[in-house]
């Protein structure tokens, strides 16, 4: 008997070992692809609407939710009018919020909520940079907080901190720093799941350009 328990335990192991990725990871990763290689509002539009598919099928993943407010966000900095913009970041908001109650430890949630803080700064900086910016850093913190190793919460925290600084013609070299760092943890960040985020690491190049 004793045998016979440890061959079933031993297929077992090695069964799930090659098992393959399931449904809902083939899915995300589908449109999470698909969702990195959009460029319109008109496709951003149709792959968040999978997402949401997704998301009414699987009650309990936040993932879904976090790609449909990351696409929000992307259609809101396509948009040219205020009003446009602050509607799709208004739908970002409330995907990242849901997907905050399922997860609220979950870093990367926390930093995309920030993120919607700050493109509401680009809307018009003079009127909106003192609220918006406060909570926008404020989310970074805690997204910094919940995972210092998180790239994408260091380099849009740096964003805003250069941005910052640039508006009051302050001294940028921390924001810079904060930049680098970010770009040496995209190099070196091993994520915990196939479905993490992994955006961001060209832009923090790019915006690296600035500080040279």
């Amino acid at each position: 008997m004793k045998a016979l328990m440890l061959i079933t335990t031993m297929f077992f192991i090695i069964y799930s070992s090659h098992a393959g990725p399931s449904k809902y990871e083939e899915a995300m990763q589908e449109n999470i692809s698909k969702l990195y290689a959009s460029r319109t509002v008109e496709e951003y539009q149709e792959v968040i609407n999978k997402f949401d598919r997704i998301a009414a099928m699987e009650t309990d993943k936040w993932e879904p939710l976090y790609y449909a407010g990351f696409g929000y966000i992307m259609m809101a900095t396509e948009s040219k009018e205020a009003t446009v913009k602050d509607k799709y970041l208004d739908l970002a908001l409330e995907k990242i919020t849901a997907g905050t109650k399922l997860q609220p430890q979950e870093s990367e949630l926390i930093a995309l909520e920030g993120f919607v803080h700050m493109i509401r700064v680009t809307v018009d900086p003079a009127t909106r940079g003192a609220q918006y910016s406060g909570l926008s850093m404020q989310a970074y913190g805690r997204a910094v907080e919940l995972n210092p190793d998180n790239p994408r919460a260091l380099y849009l925290m740096a964003q805003i901190e250069y941005g910052t600084a640039q508006f009051f013609g302050s001294d940028t070299g921390e924001a810079c720093a904060k930049l680098e760092l970010a770009i040496e943890k995209f190099d070196t960040y091993v994520p915990d799941s196939p479905l993490a985020p992994a955006w961001g690491k060209g832009g923090a190049i790019a915006s690296m350009e600035r500080c040279k």
